[in-house]
């Protein structure tokens, strides 16, 4: 089962990456936007997870990997933060494309938006001592606050769509972290986060997926306003 990490990482691809062609879809056209707001978020993401793996925040089982190692975290660990943002952002923007009124409104997406803020701030100041809830619930509340001020329009179409996204996610999550299988690919130390698990997921996942995708997507607009695609002459 060497493999697991890394045909999970495939699998999440695939589809996406060949559906990125479709005429409708063309994601392909976006990969100059998507591949450097991923190196940035990853910047900062990487370094967080080498951290917390040299303090045994959580930690990787050898049985599902390969065995090759970047800056001591597995090459499924660094596939992870490219092939799970590619497959999440194709939805995201096909959705975008495909369906355009499949939004919040603004009255919809300020009620998410402070109702998330408010479960958020206040897990934070009651289980401050806990480093995976506090730094991914720190950075969660910084983020949202920034886009929500400066780029609410992102929230709108990003809400709805990370909903869906969510199912998928507690299926891959599930695999890595022992639903149907009999270890765990990725382990947790419970006395670093709240104990409270969907499935075999930390519950803190969710909020750790939703701002590594929600840093990407901001990040992509950004590109996208700053530096247009040029219209192609005939």
């Amino acid at each position: 089962m060497w493999h697991l990490y890394l045909l999970l990482d495939i699998a999440s691809l695939s589809v996406p990456f060949l559906f990125s062609f479709h005429p409708k879809l063309k994601f392909y056209k976006l990969w100059k936007y998507f591949f450097p707001a991923t190196f940035i978020m990853m910047a900062f993401f990487i370094p967080w997870d080498i951290i917390f793996t040299q303090n045994g925040i959580w930690g990787f089982n050898e049985m599902y990997l390969s065995g090759i190692t970047i800056a001591n975290l597995p090459l499924e660990e660094w596939l992870f933060f490219i092939c799970i943002p590619y497959a999440c952002l194709f939805t995201l923007y096909a959705f975008k494309n495909l369906l355009p009124k499949f939004s919040f409104s603004n009255k919809v997406t300020a009620i998410v938006y402070y109702s998330l803020q408010t479960v958020l701030i206040a897990t934070l100041l009651y289980f401050y001592d806990r480093w995976y809830t506090a730094i991914n619930f720190g950075y969660a509340i910084v983020l949202l606050a920034l886009v929500f001020n400066y780029k609410r329009e992102c929230l709108k179409v990003f809400f709805p769509v990370f909903a869906i996204l969510l199912i998928p996610f507690f299926i891959v999550n599930g695999f890595l972290t022992g639903s149907w299988i009999h270890e765990q690919v990725v382990w947790y130390n419970d006395a670093e986060n709240l104990g409270i698990r969907v499935g075999t997921v930390p519950i803190e996942d969710s909020i750790y997926a939703m701002t590594m995708l929600l840093t990407i997507f901001v990040l992509m607009e950004k590109f996208k306003e700053k530096y247009p695609s040029k219209p192609i002459e005939n």
